[in-house]
């Protein structure tokens, strides 16, 4: 998760330039075709010329450091991308299977099949670079708007190949009702995209935790300097965009000097922002008599499971 800086944006820009290019290039051999489901992936591809759009944008925005008005900087502008990106394959859906009905009642010939399966199969292949290319890049920034045009273009992928599947069997077996039948399977197959992406961006919206195994690395971090501190407890994690929020109490010795324990929650900050980039973590110091209190008078409201719990006894978050 070390991408240089400026490399999400170039990546979405790179995304622009390619589905502008496909939008144009469908557009034209729908028309000369009359094909529904190649005039389908046209609108599919404006959708994601659409998204590009809203990416670069997020892209640009999320990495602007914290203002006045956004003290937790501006993260979370990925994640709305992401759910925005998702609406737009739902719209697309629906324009797809619109077109679809209106061509299975209206039966009307296609033309030019050999021009539309080459468009498909360069659309295809287009995608699939360009896709793979931004997945790269999401994974090395952690970014959610570029992980999710990179899906958004592999639907393309598979939509296009589907699309080219059936002209190929159109020319074969002369039965013009598979475009719109195939422009149906393709209007099902981007709803199901939309609502993997809807849920995975409303997540950090919500403030739904890190995943478990982030947690438990965050717990094993303290595990492992147990013998600086007496306890933690309270372990709050959320997400927006690529930036990990992460806060925790921490309970040590009550004569430990105050100059001690600030050294120990740097430590143990700059060792949980190695495992974990673009954290921003949050310890709370507490003495050990404020902790025997709290045991003694039952657990906070919303404390976590391992209130009062040595930290060797911790077992990570529960499933």
């Amino acid at each position: 998760m070390n991408a240089k800086p400026g490399i999400k944006a170039t990546a979405a820009g790179i995304s622009i330039i390619s589905n502008l290019s496909l939008v144009i290039l469908k557009l034209i051999v729908g028309f000369i075709t009359s094909s529904v489901s190649v005039l389908s992936e046209a609108a599919h591809s404006g959708i994601d010329l659409v998204a590009a759009g809203i990416a670069y944008f997020s892209v640009k925005r999320a990495d602007l450091p914290a203002d006045q008005r956004h003290a937790y900087g501006h993260g979370k502008i990925e994640n709305l991308s992401g759910a925005v990106e998702a609406l737009l394959i739902f719209i697309a859906a629906l324009f797809i299977i619109h077109e679809a009905v209106g061509k299975l009642l209206a039966r009307e010939p296609i033309q030019s099949l050999g021009l539309g399966i080459w468009v498909m199969a360069l659309s295809a292949v287009t995608n699939l670079v360009i896709s793979l290319y931004l997945l790269r890049v999401a994974k090395e920034s952690d970014s959610a708007a570029l992980e999710a045009d990179a899906h958004h273009l592999l639907t393309d992928v598979y939509t296009s190949a589907g699309v080219m599947l059936g002209l190929l069997l159109i020319r074969q077996t002369g039965i013009v009702l598979l475009d719109p039948l195939v422009a149906l399977a393709v209007a099902l197959l981007i709803t199901k995209t939309a609502y993997s992406l809807t849920r995975k961006s409303l997540g950090p919206l919500m403030d739904a935790k890190l995943p478990d195994a982030e947690e438990e690395l965050i717990a094993s971090i303290m595990r492992d300097h147990s013998s600086q501190f007496v306890e933690f407890h309270n372990l709050r994690t959320r997400k927006a965009g690529s930036q990990r929020h992460i806060d925790l109490h921490l309970v040590v010795k009550g004569d430990a000097h105050v100059e001690e324990a600030h050294r120990i929650c740097d430590h143990l900050e700059a060792e949980i922002r190695a495992a974990l980039p673009q954290s921003m973590i949050t310890i709370h110091v507490e003495p050990d008599s404020v902790s025997r209190m709290r045991a003694q008078g039952g657990k906070d409201a919303g404390a976590s499971e391992t209130n009062g719990k040595p930290i060797e006894d911790y077992q990570g978050p529960p499933s």
